[in-house]
């Protein structure tokens, strides 16, 4: 049902207080509902984070629409993220610590994303392939052996396991590390939520430990090649340039944290939406190969793991009509753009069988900075559902989700299970 937005006022509404983040879900779709029907951009405040030097910017627009959004983050140019993707604004080495490429424009960005593709051509990733399926049967096979009474935590021992052992493989990080390897990606996307992060002098330094672990491996892979993607990237050579340790381990940061934690949680969101709208898995289970394709695209849209990114505009320009002055920040919230009803008829009914045009923007809109990962990410999730529906399709959700307190990611922290 769409929530009713009848009782919200532009004047009350505040996207950066995080208590607005941790209330009812239906509220917040109600309050982009609102902000979505109102022409003109609505322009906010920030919020100063709780233990960080940093002081709080300018404010920013907030792009609500599935329009503004694609044409933003197809204009590379025009809406530069060199000046940060994220809202606050950081020191320019600090920014590229954290979000290495994502945090660049052209040409570093062209080079740096040149060099790290190499580790993603289709013959590195058909290499996973065989990989995926074993990992997703093994999980399967492995919760039905430890779990007599057959219930576990979805999000631990399903959805965290596919993608985290998957970017660890690749990488060539050993199995002993895996449990150090999700400690930090939870740290590092978990500040605001206690559970994780405590204060800002913790945040940072789990980032240096796996920047330091990083330096460590693509030094290690440099010197002695292995069949894994660092080794892939660390001796690749483009316009006579290599990547240097620093810069692996900051794209290493961005690679483990994206391919664990976004798509463990499109899985998690994706089992709560085949529980929640039974006749979605039948249709879906029914006929998996008919439907696969559809479906991951409709879990991706109805999840949107990573709630918003932001642009800084290069000159004075419009955004469909709206004035924005260079040097303004604008926020693409794909939250709402893959709501907007003027791009998605019913956008609050999962549906499987639902038109994959116009595209849903849960893994960017397009350009310059669409996700890398994006079908390595889809891959795990058909694999994941394909092996839960041959092998386990009595898997339900049985309880309420543990939400991830952010602004950023639409996190799942537990999420009971039970099979028959």
């Amino acid at each position: 049902m769409l929530p009713n937005a009848a009782d919200i006022s532009l004047d009350q509404i505040d996207l950066s207080d995080l208590e607005f983040w941790a209330g009812p879900r239906d509220a917040r779709e109600a309050t982009f509902k609102l902000l979505r029907d109102t022409p003109e951009l609505q322009h906010f405040e920030e919020h100063v984070v709780e233990g960080s030097p940093f002081p709080p910017g300018a404010g920013y627009y907030a792009l609500t629409r599935h329009e503004d959004i694609w044409a933003v983050s197809r204009n590379a140019k025009l809406f530069c993220s060199g000046q940060g993707s994220n809202i606050g604004d950081l020191p320019q080495e600090m920014s590229e610590f954290f979000g290495s490429m994502i945090n660049m424009d052209d040409p570093k960005h062209y080079r740096l994303r040149s060099i790290v593709s190499k580790g993603f051509t289709p013959k590195e990733v058909a290499k996973v392939e065989a990989m995926v399926v074993s990992k997703a049967k093994l999980i399967v096979a492995r919760i039905q052996e430890q779990f007599a009474d057959k219930t576990c935590d979805f999000v631990e021992h399903v959805a965290a396991a596919l993608p985290l052992e998957i970017i660890c493989d690749m990488m060539g990080i050993p199995p002993q590390d895996y449990g150090q390897i999700l400690a930090w990606t939870n740290t590092i996307l978990g500040i605001g939520d206690p559970d994780f992060v405590t204060s800002y002098n913790d945040l940072m330094t789990h980032s240096l430990e796996m920047f330091t672990y990083a330096q460590t491996l693509g030094e290690s892979r440099r010197a002695d090649p292995q069949d894994d993607i660092t080794s892939a990237m660390m001796t690749s050579v483009v316009d006579g340039e290599e990547l240097t340790p620093q810069e692996f381990g900051s794209f290493f940061i961005l690679l483990v944290v994206a391919g664990n934690e976004t798509t463990r949680n499109a899985i998690s969101h994706g089992m709560m939406a085949l529980t929640d709208f039974a006749e979605q898995r039948e249709l879906l289970y029914g006929d998996f190969g008919a439907h696969a394709k559809t479906a991951i695209e409709e879990m991706v849209r109805w999840s949107t793991p990573v709630i918003h990114f932001r642009r800084t505009a290069t000159e004075d320009t419009d955004i469909n009509g709206f004035p924005v002055k260079a040097g303004d920040k604008v926020v693409m919230f794909y939250n709402s753009g893959n709501r907007d009803e003027r791009a998605f008829d019913n956008p609050h009914r999962f549906d499987i069988a639902r038109s994959m045009q116009p595209a849903q923007v849960g893994f960017g809109a397009g350009g310059a900075h669409f996700c890398l990962g994006a079908n390595l990410a889809r891959r795990e999730m058909t694999t994941m559902f394909d092996e839960i529906h041959r092998s386990l399709p009595s898997l339900r959700i049985t309880g309420e989700p543990a939400y991830l307190q952010s602004n950023f990611i639409n996190g799942i922290k537990r999420l009971d299970c039970a099979w028959a």
